[in-house]
């Protein structure tokens, strides 16, 4: 396992906990973090062991975006020598695409919303297939209140979730919105009190950890092509995931677990 600065990689019966780790930045994210966030993701990915992945936060915020502080000073030379389709490849994160590589990876992915998560922050929960999200959380679609459109497919995560007039609402505002809000309007799934995040987090983790693997995985594929197919290609789809499962032995152990009335042990295989 990878020894990382800015983040800490844990794993334990099934479950890989990736922690952003610079509380005293509120985990504003960096050159070096984008790096390791690739790295330590890779490794989960790798990893046969590891059947779900955690995201955290380290200290009270989950990511406050940007680290502004490490982002070089625009002077008069430097946007001469930019023009604005030039700067769409600049910015801390460089080729960092969190909606691909959480979507497109088989194990499913838990945001664990400690504290603020706004900009890039936010684009990191919205791209984990579950959130669930403190009482204390904050949720900040404050792009525009930098002057620039939503980045790392925030825009389109967020639509996806609240619907297009609510994305208007919080975009073209900049609004920061409490848990409370974040569960009614279907930004979160979940909202707990601080105290028992960690717990309520290990509960869905471990629910999700003890299941078959195989089939969350194309049960999480065919769920995000449903987004973008017809119906007609996704029961294709569901055709080829049926048959594909039904040749492993996690579908015999469910069912024979099933037929003598015990929890199922499910191996992924």
């Amino acid at each position: 396992m990878a020894d990382y600065k800015t983040l800490k990689l844990e794993r334990q019966d099934g479950i890989a906990t990736l922690t952003l780790n610079r509380p005293e930045r509120l985990n504003a994210l960096t050159v070096e973090m984008g790096r390791e966030l690739n790295d330590a993701i890779e490794e989960v990915k790798a990893d046969l062991g590891s059947r779900v992945l955690v995201l955290t936060g380290a200290g009270r915020a989950f990511c406050a975006g940007e680290d502004v502080k490490e982002r070089p000073a625009d002077s008069g030379g430097i946007k001469e020598r930019q023009t604005p389709l030039s700067k769409l490849a600049r910015g801390p994160m460089g080729a960092m695409k969190f909606a691909d590589t959480f979507r497109t990876m088989n194990k499913p992915t838990i945001a664990s919303v400690n504290g603020y998560a706004v900009g890039q922050g936010l684009s990191i929960a919205l791209a984990c297939d579950i959130r669930i999200g403190s009482a204390d959380a904050g949720f900040g679609a404050i792009w525009t209140r930098r002057g620039i459109p939503p980045e790392s497919s925030g825009a389109y995560l967020l639509t996806q979730l609240v619907g297009p007039a609510k994305a208007c609402e919080l975009i073209f505002q900049g609004k920061i919105v409490d848990a409370k809000e974040a569960e009614s309007i279907g930004l979160i799934n979940q909202m707990v009190p601080a105290e028992k995040l960690q717990e309520a987090t290990h509960e869905m983790a471990r629910n999700i950890a003890d299941g078959p693997p195989i089939a969350i995985g194309i049960s999480k594929m065919m769920i995000y092509q449903a987004l973008e197919t017809s119906l007609a290609v996704h029961s294709r789809l569901e055709f080829f995931g049926q048959d594909y499962s039904f040749n492993t032995e996690d579908r015999e152990e469910g069912i024979q677990s099933f037929l003598e009335k015990r929890p199922p042990k499910f191996q992924g295989r």
